[in-house]
């Protein structure tokens, strides 16, 4: 590997926010070359100082430790409740060299169950709106965002899709468009802490430290999200409401939390269930067409295949290889049409020799994101329902967020790769 290989993300960095630029509603009005340099050197300090200090990677590292304890404890509860399939020991002799089979539905989507329950408990003992509002505050000072901004950001490290409006519900009527954006893209770009242990748990055997690796992720994201919004819908004015907003989310009590947190985990257990069962179906639908033209070199042609070849240069940009890049652009192409946790699952049973150790590392931080098809619906629903004067300006957002968010991924997966050197 080269010198000059090793920098290749600064090529997608550049194209990423001369599309954003490109694409704004208003090219004159976007921020200064100061304010732009600063919200990139931040993304690399984070990134620098998390990977490459080992004192904050092995504090990191702890999560992951909690993860495993978790993933202990849910077994527990999902062995008593599915038998072998959730977990607990087979009532039969496998074939020599056999490994217990990995049922999904019932080993790993209950840890979803889980942490939206512990998550609800955390935020009721005050300990996770202590973190949202440490967040916020640090955006608001560093970036200059305003305090609903900075709030919004906090929050979708730990909260869903559909949780994390629900905390700026109070304020959705009267923030500005570009602010509405910018907390839209902040939530396609990022994924909440259920989702997080999800992924992570089942790209444990392929990436180690899965869960401090997503984790950076999602804080590297932060700042990008909030430029590339910036970019793409400007402030119509100079921005000075920086006053910290509260969050609007609350629970009666330590048992009323986990109550309400444990139905909404069950939720979206279901809600991640019926997404893979149907995004499976139409893959193969799709691929059963595709398998009715001629075959191509290398092969019948499949929708994974179309993707990694649309999204290769993109892929290489960011720093892969080429030789690796049309499997990586698959990888992002399922992400960002269909489902990250799809991809993953892809990601985890890719073929060994597939992706080199940095490029592993590099896409795994690209797919860290919730920006995919379904996610639009979800926000503009979820908003338009908190807010309906605002129903006909969040669903002109919703794909432009969608964009926004992938790109935003792509550059995290840049950054890593500019302080990633194996």
């Amino acid at each position: 590997m080269t010198v000059l290989h090793n920098f290749q993300g600064l090529i997608g960095i550049t194209l990423i926010l001369a599309v954003a630029w490109g694409l704004s509603e208003d090219r004159r009005a976007r921020p200064g070359w100061r304010w732009i340099a600063g919200a990139l050197l931040m993304q690399l300090a984070i990134a620098l100082v998390v990977t490459r200090v080992p004192i904050v990677w092995t504090m990191v590292g702890y999560a992951n430790s909690a993860v495993t304890a978790i993933e202990k404890a849910t077994l527990v509860g999902s062995s008593y409740m599915f038998g072998y399939t959730g977990g607990a020991p087979i009532p039969f002799v496998l074939k020599p060299g056999a490994e217990q089979p990995v049922v999904v539905a019932f080993q790993i989507l209950p840890l979803i169950i889980v942490f939206s329950a512990i998550s609800a408990l955390l935020w009721y003992w005050g300990v996770l709106r202590a973190a949202v509002r440490g967040l916020s505050w640090a955006l608001q000072r560093t970036l200059g965002v305003s305090g609903v901004v900075g709030l919004g950001a906090g929050a979708t490290l730990f909260l869903g899709v559909v949780e994390s409006p629900l905390v700026l519900r109070a304020w959705f009527g009267r923030m500005t468009r570009s602010d509405l954006f910018m907390i839209m893209v902040l939530i396609m770009a990022t994924i909440s802490g259920a989702i997080l242990i999800l992924y992570a748990t089942t790209l444990s055997r392929t990436v180690p430290n899965a869960v401090g690796h997503m984790i950076v992720a999602s804080l590297i994201s932060l700042p990008a999200a909030i430029l590339v919004a910036r970019l793409m819908v400007p402030p119509s004015e100079t921005i000075d409401d920086t006053t910290p907003a509260e969050p609007d989310l609350s629970y009666e009590s330590s048992m009323g939390a986990v109550i309400q947190g444990t139905m909404e985990g069950v939720k979206l257990v279901l809600a991640v269930i019926g997404i893979i069962i149907v995004v499976f179906a139409l893959v193969n639908l799709v691929d059963q067409a595709l398998a009715l033209l001629p075959f191509v070199d290398g092969g019948p042609l499949t929708l994974r295949r179309m993707l990694g070849w649309l999204l290769a240069p993109a892929m290489w940009a960011i720093g892969v290889p080429w030789d690796q890049a049309p499997a990586a652009g698959a990888l992002m192409g399922t992400k960002a049409i269909l489902n990250e946790y799809v991809a993953y699952l892809d990601l985890a049973a890719i073929p060994a020799g597939t992706l080199d150790p940095r490029s592993l590392v590099i896409v795994t931080y690209a797919l860290c994101g919730v920006a995919n098809l379904a996610s639009v619906g979800l926000i503009v629903s979820t908003v338009a329902t908190l807010s309906p004067e605002r129903r006909t300006e969040v669903g002109a957002l919703g794909m432009k967020s969608w964009l926004a968010g992938n790109m935003v991924s792509m550059m995290t997966g840049a950054v890593i790769g500019l302080v990633t050197w194996i």
